[in-house]
């Protein structure tokens, strides 16, 4: 580089000499390129005929989409309309979208025996990837990922982490998004127990899925922080009922709450279920100053219950993220041969402080 800077000075100096002398200036010869050195090496020249190869269309550039010769299957996690799982697909849905990604959904009612077989049957159609939810878990997924990624499949997950696949496949393209479950349930009990005032001796409810693998990690974490705080738990598991819909709880909820009329804390560790929290209070003849009710996550359900008081703290998993990033994770994948990100997306609370800030995007379902 120093000769070509030593070359257009001795060019610039001789131009002037001789136009001071009369004569005409000679035209600067071209800058002569550095040569190419065993890190650099030499690119061919482009021709009139034949433009020169770039490393690849800009995403935006290629036609349909830089994702749009990728067909993915897409599981949602629970029934078509559901509060929860309808901002998780409307994620997958934007990033599409912006992609030019081929995507088909199935829906699973957060069926964990219905799950894997739906995983088998995805990976029948030989698409280029398949982004599932992580409630049954490794061992359950496991035989059928391995096929999977035998096959060039890429598999990556959502909602519920599968650590030991996500270990085994990172290179490729298993991913996460979605939050740290135990920490995120121990996190919303802390709080939970903070703002309700709650003593050790005090009774609290607690309704999640603590039997499930991997996903059972978050119930298991409010669980921990209600018993390090010397809370008494009612726990009751969700059945497969009331993890469909809802309100097939609530005589179950009323059952619990009339056995037990001194519970001073509630949470419920399901997203539907926890915008359900209102109908459930008021079927059991609680007000909304009766019990502290917590839960996981935001919907509009939620919000309206926090509107009310029958709802005064949620925990936000931001799930509109974990629809987004479970497509492009793919596609990133499939395209590029990135490796498998790991998104935690569980971070914040909802509450009546925050409520009508966050109203009009849950009322758009992207929160």
């Amino acid at each position: 580089m120093k000769k070509l800077y030593w070359l257009i000075a001795v060019l610039a100096i001789l131009s002037v000499i001789l136009t001071a002398c009369g004569g005409q200036a000679p035209t600067p010869a071209e800058p002569v390129a550095e040569q190419p050195t065993a890190q650099q090496p030499a690119a061919e020249e482009p021709t009139a005929e034949e433009p020169a190869e770039t490393e690849g269309p800009a995403p935006a550039a290629q036609e349909g989409g830089w994702c749009s010769d990728t067909n993915i299957v897409f599981f949602p996690g629970g029934s078509p309309g559901g509060g929860f799982e309808t901002v998780v697909y409307n994620g997958a849905v934007q990033a599409a979208a912006d992609t030019g990604a081929n995507v088909e959904y199935v829906w699973s009612d957060w069926d964990i025996a219905q799950m894997p077989a739906q995983l088998e049957q995805a990976i029948a159609t030989n698409p280029d990837g398949i982004a599932i939810m992580g409630h049954p878990g490794d061992e359950a997924y496991g035989p059928i990922v391995d096929a999977a990624i035998a096959e060039g499949i890429i598999i990556t997950t959502m909602n519920t982490q599968t650590p030991g696949l996500q270990a085994t496949y990172a290179t490729k393209g298993y991913g996460y998004v979605g939050a740290v479950l135990h920490d995120a349930g121990y996190a919303l009990g802390q709080e939970a127990i903070a703002r309700a005032g709650l003593q050790a001796g005090d009774k609290a409810l607690l309704w999640g899925l603590e039997a499930q693998p991997g996903r059972g990690e978050r119930t298991l974490g409010v669980h921990d922080a209600l018993d390090d705080a010397g809370i008494e738990v009612v726990y009751l598991e969700i059945d497969d009922a009331t993890n469909a819909d809802p309100t097939s709880g609530v005589p179950v909820f009323t059952g619990i709450i009339s056995a037990n009329p001194d519970i001073k804390l509630v949470i419920t560790d399901h997203g539907n279920l926890t915008g359900t929290m209102q109908t459930l209070f008021e079927a059991a003849g609680l007000g909304p100053d009766d019990a502290y009710g917590a839960g996981f996550d935001m919907s509009g359900n939620a919000v309206e219950a926090i509107r009310s008081g029958y709802v005064d703290l949620v925990i936000d998993q931001q799930q509109w993220l974990q629809g987004y990033f479970g497509v492009l994770q793919i596609c990133l994948t499939h395209n590029y041969g990135f490796s498998g990100l790991h998104i935690n997306t569980g971070a914040g609370f909802g509450d009546a402080d925050n409520v009508e800030a966050l109203a009009p995007l849950v009322e758009q379902q992207i929160r």
